[in-house]
């Protein structure tokens, strides 16, 4: 059974300056999602990823080692441990310094590419779940696209 959010009212992450809610995804090496959960902005990114490893197991039983950002460490990867998934957490090597972190430029690529749609740009939905949907419905729409495209061939003339 797939966990989806039940706070119908937004809430207000003061931190990170967001107002309604959050998104949280897992998604593969190219960028596609794998799991989503959408909580109030309230809820602590720590507090939403258990919720989003159990949507991750529940959908993609295969999957074992999971690329974290490092608001991550702690009882997650104990926990990660009993649905036999492993957690490496991308550590920065200079904390006061901008690095480009391997691996999590995925997530940040797949939530620009979400943005891009109109209907998730701004949170219109009443409910979580149909927030979910219409980034599902988002990341449906850009593959579709992608698989539409004729393909080119540069070397014949």
């Amino acid at each position: 059974m797939a966990w989806h959010a039940t706070q119908g009212q937004p809430g207000l992450d003061n931190a990170k300056k967001v107002n309604g809610r959050k998104r949280h995804i897992a998604v593969d090496s190219m960028g596609l999602p794998l799991a989503v959960v959408i909580t109030a902005a309230s809820v602590q990114d720590r507090g939403a990823a258990r919720p989003l490893l159990w949507n991750l197991h529940c959908s993609c039983r295969r999957i074992r080692l999971i690329w974290a950002d490092a608001v991550y460490t702690g009882k997650l990867t104990a926990w990660a441990a009993t649905l036999k998934m492993t957690i490496c957490i991308v550590a920065r090597r200079n904390p006061h310094a901008f690095e480009i972190l391997p691996r999590r430029w995925v997530v940040e690529r797949t939530f620009a590419w979400i943005s891009k749609h109109r209907r998730t740009v701004r949170d219109y939905e009443r409910l979580p779940a149909s927030h979910e949907a219409m980034i599902l419905w988002a990341m449906i729409a850009l593959m579709t696209c992608r698989l539409a495209q004729p393909k080119h061939l540069s070397d014949t003339h």
